[in-house]
Order: structure tokens, then C-alpha cells, then sequence
């Protein structure tokens, strides 16, 4: 069988060594499904005889306040990965450019569709920051540029300056930029470092997602950002219509109000990432400490994908 590049394979694991692990290989909040989510799920159990709304409107009314932008310019989806596939098939970009190290959905989408993907190594030395270089690396040619926010693996943030110039050199180019916001939520100054300012001002998509900060991976549901509302009609029609369950509306329409657990988890993580990387870099297991999240980043030893007790991931995925 096929070893899944994502972390997040407990079924594997499960079947390889008959129990479940300690797994370490999905970045997601460690305090689980909200309460509130639970309930919302189970309540909403009745509804389940009947087709989902295809367009999600009153999550996508909620996500107009939460995120402060009008609901025409938000699109559900069945997790991150689904709009990110979409967003390659709408667009059939024929070369892109993403980061190295990053998440590797990126370069599975866009190798879907054959495009041709460049790579823009991330430099140790560096601290395997994303730098001015990498706007150099926008070359004619490239359509589209991927560039989460904060980095996975690596942990580091861009500078919103350096974003928007980015954003600038794409719009110079004629490159749509996807910014991968799914992990930005975890910081505090969340508000102060996203780039939805942006939007309007170039070609710009911003993702987003629930699984992460509430620990709703299994649920499946996240959201693009984009004043380009054409764009996110032709993707809202690339696939089939129903990609998010009236469970997962329900959860996203309970998670927004959680304003207390995702303070309860920004303040756990803020706690307990030094001690994380204190301790894996006392084992030669990480290089840095990076001040913000995504995840702690891996040394230069490979980590096998899972052991008996536990579920670690490689990072060889993402180049």
C-alpha cells in the first residue's frame, strides 16, 4: 500500500500496529473538538435526509462578519486541500512557484493538472525564512505562486511588507498569489498579519480553514478569501456541488462562536512551544525555536512516519 505523504494516518497505524498512537504527525489544536461543535454535530443529525445548501449561505454570512468581508467574496469548501485542487483545476496554471519546505497539497494540485512546479529552497542558513530573494524567483512565465503563512513545516512567518511586495511582483507578473492563512489564527496578533487588507489590490486568494484551530480535521471544511468573485464562481462549479455536509455547516456555524477555546488554545500553545522545541533541540531534533506556529520544525535527520507508541511525520513531502 501506497505510505500517505499527510500526516494524520491513525487508520494506518492502526492497522500496522494494532493500536492507536500518540500522533504527532497532524498539526492540529491539541484540545480536540470544542463542546459546543459536538453538540452542533449531533443536532444537527436530522437534517442529514436532506441535501446540503450547496452554496453554504448562512456559514458563509457568519464568515462575512468574522472575517469582516462581504459574503460574495468567500467560498466553502471540503477542507483547505479541496479549494486548493480546485483552484489549480479553474485555473490550469502551466507553471507555478512554491517554497521548499512547505505543504505538499500544493505541488500534488498542481501536478494534477501538469503543470510544471518550481521550487524556491528555503536556506538554513537563513533559518528557513522566506525572503526578498524569493520575489526574484516570480520570473515570467509563472502564473501562480503558493506561499503559506505562517510556513509548514518550518514555522517561520513572512513580514506582511514582504507579502505585500510579493503580491506585487505577481500582479507584475500576471501570477495569482495563494496565501495559506490556515495557521494564522494560532497567534495573537492574527489581525495585525493577515493579508486581507490585500484583497482588491492584486490577484490575490487567501485560504483558510476550520480544521486546525478547532480540531475539526475529520469534519472537513475550510474557506477561500478573494475579491475576484468570478474566480470563486468557476471554482464553486469545478467539482461536484455538494462539497460541504449540512454536519460540517453546522460545525463551522457552532466553531465561530468558540471565542473562548481558541483563546484557551493560543494561550497552551504560547505555554507549551518553547518546551517542545527546548527538548527536541536538546535531542538534535529541531535547529531553531521559531517564535511563531505552524509546527516545530524538523532537524536533518529523518524521522521514521511512526514507531510503536507514537505517529511522527516526515517532511520529505513537501521537498
Amino acid at each position: 500500500m501506497e505510505q500517505l505523504v499527510h500526516g494524520g494516518d491513525w487508520a494506518g497505524y492502526r492497522a500496522q500496529f494494532g493500536r492507536d498512537a500518540l500522533d504527532f504527525s497532524a498539526n492540529v489544536s491539541p484540545l480536540g473538538l470544542p463542546e459546543g461543535v459536538a453538540k452542533a454535530i449531533t443536532a444537527a443529525l436530522p437534517t442529514a435526509d436532506r441535501y446540503p445548501d450547496p452554496l453554504c449561505r448562512e456559514l458563509r454570512a457568519k464568515l462575512a462578519l468574522h472575517e469582516g468581508v462581504p459574503a460574495d467574496h468567500i467560498l466553502c469548501g471540503n477542507g483547505a486541500a479541496d479549494l486548493i485542487f480546485r483552484l489549480a483545476w479553474t485555473k490550469k496554471p502551466r507553471r507555478a512557484l512554491v517554497t521548499a519546505p512547505t505543504f505538499a497539497e500544493y505541488a500534488t494540485a498542481l501536478e494534477s493538472i501538469g503543470c510544471t512546479v518550481e521550487r524556491f529552497f528555503l536556506r538554513e542558513q537563513e533559518d528557513f525564512a522566506v525572503t526578498d530573494a524569493f520575489c526574484a524567483a516570480i520570473r515570467p512565465g509563472v502564473d501562480m505562486v503558493f506561499l503559506c503563512q505562517p510556513n509548514n513545516p518550518t514555522g517561520q512567518l513572512t513580514p506582511p511588507a514582504l507579502v505585500a511586495r510579493i503580491l506585487e511582483k505577481c500582479t507584475a507578473r500576471g501570477a495569482l498569489l495563494l496565501l495559506d492563512e490556515c495557521f494564522l489564527d494560532f497567534l495573537p496578533d492574527h489581525a495585525q498579519l493577515t493579508a486581507k487588507p490585500l484583497l482588491g489590490s492584486g490577484d490575490l486568494l487567501i485560504l483558510k480553514a476550520f480544521t486546525k484551530l478547532y480540531g475539526m480535521a475529520g469534519v472537513r471544511l475550510g474557506y477561500a478569501l478573494s475579491a475576484d468573485t468570478a474566480l470563486l464562481d468557476a471554482m464553486q462549479h469545478t467539482g461536484q456541488p455538494w462539497a460541504v455536509s449540512s454536519l460540517a455547516q453546522a460545525a463551522g456555524l457552532a466553531a465561530l462562536d468558540e471565542t473562548a477555546y481558541v483563546e484557551q488554545v493560543r494561550a497552551l500553545i504560547a505555554a507549551q512551544r518553547p518546551l517542545l522545541a527546548s527538548g527536541l533541540r536538546g535531542r538534535g531534533g529541531a535547529r531553531s525555536g521559531s517564535p511563531r506556529p505552524a509546527s516545530v520544525r524538523s532537524g536533518t535527520s529523518p524521522v521514521p512516519h511512526s514507531r510503536p507508541g507514537r505517529c511522527t511525520r516526515q517532511c520529505s513531502g513537501g521537498r
